[in-house]
């Protein structure tokens, strides 16, 4: 048996990397994501051919059970996250997440790190129909047949989600900057960081900056947010005095925009991410749960 018997198995299979796309800016999450699409194609071979045939557009039918599986696992994680231990970030993506580029996520500004956190704060339906309809263009109507409510209703939930997005960007503008230009940024904190050089640290951040770490329980690292650039730089002064010979820091490309990794024995063990303003760093993310560095370890 061969693919040139069924045309339409490459028609279907040609949907994967937009469902991933799709699905991992819904849930913040790359294993989730891989979840839902794998049970998004579950579902269409769990059809007859007859039933099957009978779907006059099985993309937008992938899209609209991908979505509604991603709606349903919102829910769950939500709950989950009330237990999780610490903070919770949703999953870092390198360059060239992975090796089929059918599953490769495009890294734009919709999946940079500052706008992924603002989607944690919506619920599940703001961000589903925020995400289908804003970043995917899909119609208010094709929003409502998804979510299961009215056109009107999807209408003003995609709105508040805009609002929430507003209300933590205030200058989208300034934050969401080429990746030469942050990075200069980032680059000159690497340095200063390695030269443990505090007030070049503290020149770097914003006065107002955080920065939040997410250890999942699995790895050492600090409980709650830093607030203040100064605490931020005496938190990663510490961090460098403590930090083991055969450490190394490295400029990674993190969601799309300017980062660092640390490398140890060969092995990814911390995401930074950053969101810039101007010249100043606003936010830092530290991501060190391993389960949420698998991509990276065998980038």
């Amino acid at each position: 048996m061969t693919t040139r018997s069924d045309p339409s198995l490459d028609a279907i299979m040609s949907e994967r990397r937009h469902l991933t796309n799709l699905a991992y800016r819904l849930l913040g999450s790359l294993a989730e994501a891989e979840d839902a699409v794998q049970e998004t194609y579950t579902r269409w071979y769990a059809m007859s051919r007859q039933e099957q045939d009978a779907i006059r557009s099985p993309g937008a039918w992938l899209t609209t059970v991908a979505s509604r599986v991603c709606l349903n696992l919102l829910g769950s994680a939500r709950a989950r996250r009330e237990t999780y231990v610490g903070e919770w970030i949703p999953e870092p993506l390198p360059d060239g997440t992975a090796a089929d580029p059918a599953d490769r996520v495009t890294l734009d500004e919709s999946v940079n790190m500052a706008f992924l956190v603002v989607l944690e704060s919506m619920t599940p339906a703001e961000r589903v129909a925020f995400i289908l309809h804003d970043v995917f263009c899909h119609s208010f109507a094709e929003v409502a047949e998804i979510v299961g409510r009215t056109p009107a209703a999807c209408r003003q939930l995609a709105s508040s989600a805009r609002r929430r997005v507003r209300a933590a960007r205030p200058s989208p503008t300034a934050t969401a900057r080429p990746v030469g230009g942050g990075g200069v940024v980032v680059r000159e904190f690497k340095q200063a960081w390695e030269a443990k050089d505090i007030g070049a640290l503290i020149a770097l951040l914003d006065p107002d900056a955080t920065a939040v770490a997410d250890g999942g329980g699995r790895a050492t690292t600090f409980q709650h947010p830093i607030e203040g650039g100064e605490q931020i730089a005496r938190a990663w002064m510490e961090i460098a005095r403590r930090r083991p010979d055969d450490m190394t820091f490295l400029e990674r490309t993190v969601n799309g925009q300017p980062g660092l990794v640390a490398e140890q024995g060969g092995a990814v063990v911390t995401v930074f991410a950053f969101e810039v303003a101007g010249d100043r760093i606003k936010h830092i993310w530290v991501i060190r749960n391993p389960d949420k560095l698998r991509h990276w370890t065998t980038a």
